[in-house]
């Protein structure tokens, strides 16, 4: 229901809009779709993300925190750089910190959590639907709640911020090429791939897997 003429959204309205914004411009930002250096406005990116410009400022404000742009006063805000050695450093805490805990819970998991794994399935298949659209920050937005919702059947809610701040200072630049090209599914499909080897309690299938997708990440996903 549209809000009517000179009204206010509610409380809760404007927190799902700055939510909806955060995610999709972190997405983009991960995604190469914001070039690294390039300003932006607030209204120009409002524009973009259908919204207003307010939701804009206060995602690019969390964003800046976390060191993915930097503001600029009465100007907008700069995408930052992210170097070579920066994206193996990332790379490398994903896999010291991924391997071995989707192991774990590939190996130990509950039945309760092999529903929460079966549950997962949906978010691969809107990951496939946005790569036929080729919509990359929806594709990266149910990547990022694949990955963190997996993670989370560990336990260590640290963890998962851990990886999650890692996998957003990423970028990369060449997943929207790789995506016109046919050649992001087998990427896409590592993910189905993960839940039947969590189901089949296959450690050291799932640490492959995990393994050989990072490998993805800071490779052909980031145009090395």
């Amino acid at each position: 229901m549209s809000t009517p003429a000179g009204a206010r959204p509610s409380p809760g309205r404007r927190d799902s809009v700055r939510q909806r914004v955060a995610a999709e411009l972190r997405a983009a930002l991960i995604g190469g779709e914001l070039t690294p250096g390039q300003v932006y406005s607030a209204p120009a990116l409002a524009t973009r993300f259908a919204s207003s410009a307010t939701p804009v400022r206060e995602a690019m404000l969390e964003l800046s925190r976390d060191g993915m742009v930097e503001v600029l006063p009465n100007t907008g805000f700069r995408v930052t750089e992210v170097t070579r050695a920066e994206l193996d450093n990332l790379a490398e805490v994903r896999r010291l910190l991924e391997v071995p805990v989707m192991g774990d819970i590939a190996e130990r998991h509950s039945d309760e959590d092999a529903a929460r794994i079966r549950s997962l399935s949906p978010v691969v298949e809107a990951m496939q639907r946005a790569e036929e659209a080729n919509d990359m920050v929806a594709y990266l937005t149910a990547d990022t709640e694949f990955h963190t919702s997996f993670l989370s059947l560990h336990g260590n809610p640290e963890l998962v911020q851990i990886v999650r701040r890692a996998r957003e200072r990423s970028r990369l630049h060449n997943l929207l090429p790789l995506a016109e090209a046919g050649q992001l599914t087998a990427s896409t499909l590592e993910h189905g791939q993960m839940i039947e080897a969590a189901l089949d309690r296959d450690r050291a299938r799932m640490q492959e897997l995990v393994a050989q997708h990072i490998g993805h990440v800071r490779g052909e996903w980031a145009g090395r």
